[in-house]
C-alpha cells in the first residue's frame, strides 16, 4: 500500500522592502483653543520639548492662525508621552501615525 505526500503549499514571502504601519512614525499635533495665551504655549512647547524660544514662538502662531501644529514625532511611545505631558500643562493634544 502506498502512501501519498501531502501536496506542498504554496506561501507568498514578504517582500523586505515593505513599510508596514508600525513602521510609520506617529506625530504629536496641538490644536488651537480659546483658553491658554500665547506666551504661555510658547512656554510649555520650550519647557516640554527644549525648542528654542523663535521655534516656539513659530509653532505657537502655527497653532493660533492655523488652528494646529506638529510639535513632536517618533515612535508611539513617546507621542503617546508627549501627548500626556501637553494635557498635564492644559494644552489640547493628539497623536496620528504621519502621512
Amino acid at each position: 500500500m502506498a502512501t501519498s505526500a501531502p501536496a506542498p503549499v504554496r506561501t507568498d514571502k514578504p517582500d523586505i522592502g515593505e513599510s508596514t504601519d508600525e513602521d510609520r512614525p506617529w506625530i504629536v499635533l496641538v490644536w488651537n483653543d480659546p483658553i491658554n495665551l500665547m506666551s504661555y504655549v510658547t512656554f510649555v512647547f520650550q519647557k516640554l520639548f527644549g525648542y528654542p524660544k523663535a521655534k516656539a514662538e513659530k509653532l505657537m502662531r502655527d497653532v493660533h492662525e492655523k488652528g494646529r501644529a506638529v510639535v513632536s514625532s517618533g515612535p508611539r511611545e513617546k507621542a503617546e508621552l508627549d501627548v500626556f505631558r501637553l494635557h498635564e500643562h492644559g494644552l489640547w493634544a493628539t497623536m496620528q501615525h504621519d502621512t
